[in-house]
């Protein structure tokens, strides 16, 4: 199974541009032809445009059958998904229903690209609140996501006991577990810090549980946080090649034993589940008071184009309300690995599902990464994963990292 987490390094350090020139191309698309002509006759046919492989497939068609629709489904490549998407809205050939990255929405709903949700009877309501805020632009919901994902703290049970260490809640607590954990070739701590987004992202539950604000990253609280992952590098705890390392990377760590723990999502089990011998739980990241934990919203949300035929917009939105039903979202959380983001639902796949408890706990808390900047995110991602690379290659102190990576990425 693939990896679910939507990793930005891919595409993100295009979208900006990318936005900014579908924010250009006329978007009026009503009577113009496309995947939903209005030629089409009254049509049933549905066209489905995703980043995965064909896993959802089977998901894709029982709900089609529900709305009593066929559907025609085209998997692209993450990295490609932006570009084609721009195409698309260029040669007004976009899909009837669309699957974004949750950052990717707001962007592509500033451009025109979407339509409203409530057109179609479609709220968010009773899902996490991250969730629906990561798919709301300017009060309007552009997206549904069926399923969430955030990262927690896995840690190897046996490695662990046969030292004498309970899970930790605490910065203090993990400082002192990965020190003891240390031994040989294996790491107590493992975690991406690579510079891309994906190691902003694991870099994130530090920053925010601890006050950081993206607004502006240059400020105590954030520098206490980096510290602290500094601390952890200058113990022996945490390898120096964090810095190069994505989840896939740290998540190889931890099953060849080289990382007692590791900071990493849902969509690991898998891979671990397979892993013979391997025992694992995970539990919320710690933070420096012992505090819930702040971390970030993953996962996808499936959207309706504005593609000129009305009636086909229609459908989309009842294919995508049967997308987001708790029985779809269990079905996709089953084939995932995530969790649903519908509150109750989730409470209940927690209960039948323990080894994704501590992501179903964590996602209660967590935060959409758009939610206080919306399409400006990216750029503080950036400056976030700059400051991260500054301090753990000794380029720069925390406090003088997040300074300079403040003033340079304006």
């Amino acid at each position: 199974m693939k990896q679910r987490f939507p990793s930005p390094s891919r595409r993100s350090r295009a979208l900006i541009g990318a936005v900014a020139a579908l924010a250009t191309i006329p978007l009026v698309l009503a009577g113009c032809s496309g995947s939903g002509s209005a030629s089409s006759g009254g049509s049933k046919a549905l066209s489905i445009e995703d980043y995965y492989d064909a896993t959802y497939n089977p998901v894709y068609k029982q709900c089609a059958k529900e709305v009593g629709a066929t559907v025609t489904i085209t998997h692209v490549p993450g990295a490609g998904l932006i570009s084609k998407v721009l195409q698309q809205a260029s040669s007004r050939t976009l899909p009837d229903v669309l699957m974004l990255d949750n950052p990717d929405v707001q962007q592509i709903a500033s451009s025109g690209a979407l339509s409203d949700l409530s057109d179609y009877g479609l709220s968010a309501e009773g899902d996490v609140p991250g969730v629906k805020a990561a798919s709301t632009y300017k009060g309007k919901l552009y997206g549904l996501q069926s399923n969430t994902n955030s990262i927690a703290l896995y840690y190897n049970k046996k490695l662990l006991s046969d030292a004498g260490v309970q899970p930790p809640k605490t910065w203090d607590e993990l400082q002192a577990a990965a020190k003891k954990l240390t031994s040989g070739s294996t790491y107590g701590f493992a975690m991406s810090n690579i510079n891309t987004y994906e190691g902003t992202w694991q870099f994130l539950p530090f920053f925010w549980s601890n006050g950081g604000d993206e607004k502006d990253i240059a400020t105590p609280q954030a520098a206490q946080a980096l510290q602290f992952v500094e601390d952890l590098q200058n113990d022996g705890s945490l390898s120096k090649s964090s810095v190069s390392w994505d989840q896939a990377d740290v998540n190889s760590q931890f099953l060849a034993g080289k990382a007692a723990m590791m900071i990493n999502g849902p969509w690991q089990l898998p891979a671990l589940n397979a892993k013979k011998g391997l025992e694992f739980d995970s539990v919320p990241i710690p933070t420096r008071t012992g505090a819930e934990t702040v971390a970030p919203l993953g996962g996808e949300a499936f959207t309706v184009p504005q593609t000129g035929d009305k009636d086909k917009m229609q459908l989309a939105g009842k294919f995508v309300g049967c997308l987001h039903t708790q029985k779809t979202q269990k079905a996709l959380a089953e084939i995932s690995g995530n969790v649903p983001t519908n509150l109750e639902a989730g409470a209940a796949w927690a209960s039948d599902h323990p080894q994704v408890a501590s992501f179903v706990t964590t996602v209660k808390t967590a935060r959409a990464r758009t939610g206080e900047l919306g399409p400006d995110w990216p750029k503080a991602a950036t400056k976030i994963y700059t400051a991260v690379q500054l301090a753990l290659t000794g380029k720069a102190d925390p406090e003088a990292a997040l300074q300079q990576a403040q003033s340079q990425n304006q």
